[in-house]
């Protein structure tokens, strides 16, 4: 039977995905890094921290590590800061909503920090649907760890038998696995993720709540 829901939210509840790689390759490419794409998207799931030990190695140390954390929150930050609510998945505030009414738990798990997790939830109207929220600042060890996964699981006061994830980057995959959970990817072809290792993949939300309802025998 599953009880809770731990589901990542960059790339499952928000298209962001695309707006940070984007941005990402954007500020890459100024920097005059002249590799491949797919370079950078060895980004997708990681904490800030990893993020930008992976731009400064891929410049080679020629562009100081506090440089690429100043730009990239300016970046982001001021001079194209994200609309939540504008690229949110349209069917993610339904599934929410039915799976709270099919009476499971739910908790973000995140590799974005805290505030930045709060303030997305929020604008998107969605905050309070989440019974718990944890980042990967607020463990030891960030995905593909399981550590943000198996927190969760202990507030929520379940068993890991008992959860399901709900993932898309092959890192956050690899820590639902890790947990010893089910894990489910939504679909995302777009990065050269691999998501071969989920238990099963799905195109959006609404095909996710059928599968965890299936699960626990409503249909």
């Amino acid at each position: 039977m599953i009880r809770a829901v731990l589901s990542d939210m960059d790339g499952t509840l928000f298209d962001s995905e695309y707006f940070y790689m984007s941005g990402t390759v954007d500020q890459m490419r100024q920097y005059g890094y002249t590799g491949e794409e797919k370079e950078i998207y060895r980004i997708l799931g990681t904490d800030m921290e990893g993020t930008y030990r992976i731009l400064h190695e891929l410049l080679e140390g020629k562009v100081p590590y506090e440089t690429i954390v100043k730009n990239n929150e300016y970046y982001f930050g001021t001079l194209h800061p994200i609309d939540y609510r504008a690229i949110m998945f349209k069917d993610v505030p339904k599934g929410l909503k039915k799976l709270k009414e099919d009476g499971l738990k739910l908790a973000v798990c995140s590799s974005s920090p805290k505030e930045t997790i709060q303030e997305s939830l929020q604008a998107m109207g969605i905050l309070e649907y989440f019974d718990y929220i944890v980042s990967s600042d607020e463990v030891d060890r960030p995905k593909p760890a399981p550590d943000v996964y198996l927190k969760a699981c202990e507030m929520l006061g379940v068993k890991k038998e008992e959860c399901i994830v709900y993932e898309d980057a092959a890192m956050g995959i690899e820590a639902g696995k890790n947990a010893g959970m089910t894990t489910i990817a939504r679909r995302d072809d777009r990065f050269g993720q691999d998501q071969s290792r989920a238990d099963s993949i799905v195109n959006d939300m609404t095909a996710f709540v059928q599968y965890v309802e299936k699960e626990n025998g409503y249909r």
